[in-house]
C-alpha cells in the first residue's frame, strides 16, 4: 500500500487528548483512523476504526500500513501498569512508524524534569526527573529520538496539566472538581502562592494540527513547549470557576485546599492515588515553561480565553446545567 500523506493512525483515540486531536485532524481532512481493543470496526463520525491492542506490535504495524503520521496518546488508565506497559507500547509505535517512515507525535510531560530545570522549561532544559514515571517519559523521549535518526521522524508537544470537554483523567476534573457534579466547591492541590501551568486541551490539539500542516519544515526530532495558561499564584483557575459557575447558576462556590492526608491514607490501597501524590512536588513549585519556539515557528500559541476554556471544560463534563439560567444582577 501507497502511503498517503493524509492519512493518521491514532492511539488511545478514546483519551482526552488522543480523541480531541483525532476529531481536530478529521475536521481538517485527514483520514483517521483509531486503534481500539474490542472495537466495532467501521466509520463512524468520519474516523475509522479498527480493532487492535497498543501492545500488540503487529496490530499495530497493520493499522498504520500506508500512514504519514501515528499520533501516541495511549497511556494505561489511572498511571497502573506504566513499568510494564508503556514503554513496549511505544515500541510497537516506533516499529510501525520506522517502517512507514512516518511522523511520530507524542503529547510531552512535564515529568521528566526535575528542580534543577525549574522555574521555567524550555526544549533543551536538562531531563533529571525525580520519579520512576518521569525516567519512564525520558526513556521514551531517548528512544523516539533514536527512531529520528532510523527512518521515522518524531514531533513531541509539551503542555501543563489537561482541561477541557473531554480531557479524560486530569486534576481539573478529579482534584478541582468532579466530573458529572454540580461544582459546589473547588480543591486547590498547590501550595499557597505557588503558580501553576495549566493547558486547555482544544488549543493543544489546534498546535499538533498545525504543526502537522507543515510538517515538512519541521526538523527530524521536533519539540515544543506551550505557555497554555499560566496560574500565577494558584488563584486564578479557581477563580475563573468560581465565575462561571456563578454566571450559570447563581450559585456561590467556595475554595479549600485539596486534602494531601486523604491521598496518604488511601496510598497503600489505591494506585491511582499513589501515584498522584508522587507527583506533589510540581504543586509545590512554580512550574511553566517557555514557548519562544512554537511562537517563533506558527507566529503564535492557540489560545483560548480562559473563562472561556473553563465554560466549555465544565460543560463537556456535565457539571453544568444544559442551559445557561438567566441570573439577576
Amino acid at each position: 500500500m501507497a502511503r498517503n500523506d493524509n492519512t493518521v493512525l491514532v492511539l488511545g483515540a478514546t483519551g482526552g487528548i488522543g480523541g480531541e486531536v483525532a476529531r481536530q485532524l478529521c475536521d481538517a481532512g485527514w483520514e483517521v483512523r483509531a486503534l481500539k481493543r474490542g472495537a466495532v470496526e467501521g466509520k463512524r463520525e468520519g474516523i475509522t476504526w479498527l480493532a487492535g491492542d497498543a501492545m500488540d506490535a503487529q496490530a499495530v504495524r497493520r493499522a498504520a500500513k500506508g500512514c504519514a503520521v501515528i499520533v501516541h496518546a495511549v497511556n494505561p488508565p489511572g498511571y497502573r501498569g506504566w513499568s510494564e506497559l508503556v514503554l513496549p507500547m511505544l515500541d510497537s509505535t516506533l516499529a510501525a512508524a520506522k517502517a512507514e517512515g512516518a511522523t511520530v507525535v507524542l503529547p510531552g510531560t512535564v515529568y521528566n524534569f526535575g528542580p534543577d530545570a525549574f522555574p521555567l522549561l524550555a526544549e533543551d532544559s536538562p531531563q533529571r526527573p525525580l520519579t520512576a514515571k518521569g525516567a519512564i517519559r525520558v526513556e521514551m523521549e531517548r528512544r523516539l529520538e533514536d527512531a529520528s535518526r532510523e527512518g521515522a521522524r518524531v514531533l513531541i508537544v509539551r503542555a501543563g496539566d489537561f482541561f477541557g470537554p473531554k480531557a479524560g483523567n486530569n486534576w481539573f476534573s478529579q482534584g478541582l472538581v468532579k466530573a458529572g457534579q454540580p461544582v459546589r466547591a473547588v480543591s486547590c492541590p498547590g501550595d499557597p502562592g505557588v503558580g501553576h501551568q495549566w493547558s486547555y486541551l482544544p488549543d493543544v490539539a489546534r498546535t499538533m494540527v498545525e504543526l502537522l500542516a507543515q510538517r515538512d519544515r519541521l526538523a527530524p526530532f521536533a519539540r515544543f513547549h506551550m505557555a497554555g495558561h499560566w496560574d500565577a499564584d494558584g488563584t486564578r483557575m479557581s477563580d475563573a470557576i468560581r465565575k462561571v459557575v456563578a454566571r450559570r447558576t447563581g450559585a456561590q462556590v467556595r475554595v479549600s485546599a485539596f486534602p494531601w492526608w486523604l491521598l496518604a491514607l488511601a496510598s497503600p490501597f489505591v494506585v491511582t492515588f499513589r501515584e498522584l501524590r508522587e507527583m506533589r512536588y510540581l504543586w509545590r513549585t512554580p512550574v511553566g515553561m517557555d514557548n519562544a519556539k512554537l511562537v517563533a515557528f506558527l507566529g503564535r500559541e492557540p489560545h483560548t480565553p480562559l473563562e472561556e476554556a473553563v465554560e466549555a471544560a465544565l460543560d463537556g463534563m456535565g457539571c453544568l446545567p444544559v442551559a445557561p439560567v438567566a441570573v439577576a444582577a
